[in-house]
């Protein structure tokens, strides 16, 4: 504990009041963040003599200041304890990886409603089913409903500018009502059919499905009876191969958490209406001295602080009953009703438990693999290219590239690889501009300058490696810069593409006077370098690809007689943009304030 700190001190001033707490270091960092129904109590467990483990006593060892924010209730508490958690990730909390956007199915109240798939916040303009696991299970389920009940996927934009009906309709995975080819009554029976089917009331769907199937038949209606047959027949398929389902048609989660060789796994299953919709295996961090039972209780509460908590939740593990009370209480506040957390007890739900965990034993089997591989990579690559890590330390390799097309919207990519896998919020692009067109060098040199520049600033952290994407010319402009910058010393590595750039062939091209090297094709070292290359490529490309589709789209807008710059201004605010302006009608162009009829012909024949 810092000698300055005086817990008796601050003990003191402590209220009773529900809130959250953070433990600073004499830096300033944040050690950790936890919350409290009662905060003088809970915080002065931690200044105690007998601590729990020797994870809490380190972390007590290095306190040098406490903050404290009080809130209105332990729900409020929870909320911003994982709001700060994700925000901070504080050494000492146990983290996982903070993904909101789980994916939802949604019928929207439109006139024609639309069937798709959804990510974000919800809202009443729509219905929502779900969440989901995962989007592969979201696809599958709208591919299913599109050939039982043909309702239309596109967007409204899309939907109210067509004049004859699209390829889905041609394959029967749309019933055409952009183009008036069914009816409102009977589109909407087949919304409400989709609904059904997606409560889990699939029974139900099939004997009304059976009863319309009978009426077609006795009006001599053999094209309905025949639909009606088909959307009965994918049920029945459906039903088959459900592998599990309850008796019972409502909510639940299964929450399972496996330790394997000190590897932590925690898995959530999903049961919406009765259904087994698959499950999601997730590996925290932070993990060092924390037992299997606080991982599940963090997973719980990072997990549901922000997402729909369904009525039920088992475990495998039970908390102790003081815990235990906690969640139920707090998860109850925030759903505005009951939540039971408890253990299986009927075969079904046991038999969901050991699915879920025998996931979990399989999920840990293939990152353990995956790790394996990976590290088996960087030990050659390291070994290769003689760098010195320290034991422990995770490697952090950044590799650039430059795209555009005959110099063309200019953009390079810096993208990260550290600790057995990419670092995708760690990717950065760059606009390049202010150098002759199509100047790689150059445009190679201005990135170099502008990334590094922060590590000699201070501002960012500095690499163990960087990969140039090209020969001995990129290579010698970025290591320019470098020795420029006094950072010459760090290993810089260009990647030469090999003849008709086939993979395998690359050459490795050296700053420090080593004979440039092709590595043989089953090399481990090639294999990282080949990975971490070809990522940068895409994302550069996708940024390239990105920059020119809008500066072409703008160019055409400019160019249109009649159209400037406040036109202009009108209608990007009015259709939100490039892409909603390129998908609108004439009649909705024409809507705009100071569009004409003929203006917003020519503006949508511009576009098409």
């Amino acid at each position: 504990m810092n000698e300055t700190f005086d817990p008796k001190t601050l003990l003191s001033t402590l209220t009773e009041l529900p809130g959250v707490y953070r433990m600073l270091d004499a830096g300033g960092s944040v050690l950790y963040v936890g919350k409290a129904k009662n905060l003088k109590k809970r915080v002065s467990s931690y200044f105690r003599e007998n601590l729990p483990s020797p994870r809490i006593a380190l972390m007590v060892s290095q306190i040098a200041s406490v903050e404290t924010t009080v809130t209105r209730s332990e729900a409020e508490a929870l909320l911003l304890e994982n709001n700060l958690i994700k925000s901070l990730a504080p050494r000492y909390n146990i983290l996982f990886r903070d993904d909101k956007s789980y994916p939802y199915i949604i019928l929207t109240h439109d006139a024609f409603p639309r069937l798709g798939f959804f990510r974000g916040g919800t809202n009443r303009k729509a219905d929502y089913f779900g969440p989901f696991p995962s989007s592969t299970t979201v696809r599958e389920s709208i591919n299913l409903l599109q050939k039982m009940f043909r309702l239309r996927t596109c967007e409204n934009s899309v939907f109210a500018n067509r004049s004859r009906p699209c390829l889905l309709y041609q394959i029967k995975r749309c019933s055409g009502a952009c183009v008036g080819l069914v009816t409102p009554e009977h589109y909407a029976l087949d919304v409400q059919m989709a609904s059904m089917f997606l409560k889990g009331k699939r029974q139900e769907v099939i004997v009304r499905l059976g009863a319309a199937m009978d009426e077609a038949a006795k009006n001599l209606d053999f094209e309905s009876a025949a639909l009606c047959r088909d959307q009965i027949q994918s049920l029945r398929q459906i039903q088959d191969k459900q592998y599990i389902e309850s008796d019972r048609e409502d909510d639940a989660d299964i929450v399972v958490v496996v330790e394997d060789e000190g590897m932590v796994c925690v898995n959530l299953a999903m049961i919406r209406d009765g259904r087994h919709l698959g499950d999601k295996p997730q590996f925290p961090s932070n993990v060092g001295g924390n037992s299997p039972d606080e991982v599940l209780v963090a997973f719980l509460y990072q997990h549901y602080d922000a997402r729909p908590i369904p009525a039920r939740i088992y475990l495998n593990r039970t908390p102790d009953t003081s815990e235990l009370a906690e969640l139920s209480e707090t998860f109850a506040s925030l759903a505005a009703r009951p939540v039971r957390i408890l253990s299986p007890r009927n075969t079904t739900q046991k038999v969901w438990l050991d699915m879920a965990e025998q996931n979990a034993r399989l999920a840990i089997f293939a990152r353990r693999a995956g790790l394996s591989n990976q590290r088996k990579r960087v030990d050659a690559l390291t070994a290769f290219c003689g760098i010195e890590c320290e034991e422990g330390k995770e490697i952090r390799i950044e590799c650039f590239d430059v795209s555009h097309t005959q110099g063309e919207s200019t953009v390079a990519s810096c993208v990260v690889y550290q600790g057995g896998g990419m670092r995708k919020s760690e990717y950065r692009r760059f606009n390049v501009q202010g150098i002759t067109p199509g100047d790689d060098y150059a445009a190679m040199r201005q990135v170099i300058r502008r990334r590094y520049a922060k590590v000699v600033s201070g501002e960012s952290v500095t690499p163990d490696l960087i990969l140039i994407d090209g020969g001995k010319g990129q290579l010698a402009s970025a290591h320019a810069v470098m020795e420029e910058l006094g950072l010459s010393l760090l290993p810089m590595v260009g990647v030469a593409k090999g003849e008709s750039r086939k993979p395998g062939l690359e050459t490795l091209v050296f700053t420090n006077g080593r004979e440039p090297v092709q590595l043989p094709p089953e090399h481990p070292a090639l294999h990282l370098i080949q990975e971490i290359r070809d990522e940068a490529h895409r994302f550069a490309i996708s940024g390239h690809r990105s920059q020119r589709s809008r500066k072409r789209t703008a160019s055409r807008l400019d160019e249109i007689e009649g159209v400037g710059p406040k036109k202009r201004k009108a209608l990007l605010s009015h259709f939100g943009g490039l892409q909603g302006l390129k998908d609108a009608g004439v009649d909705q162009l024409s809507s705009v304030p100071g569009i004409s009829k003929a203006l917003a012909t020519a503006i949508h024949a511009a576009f098409h």
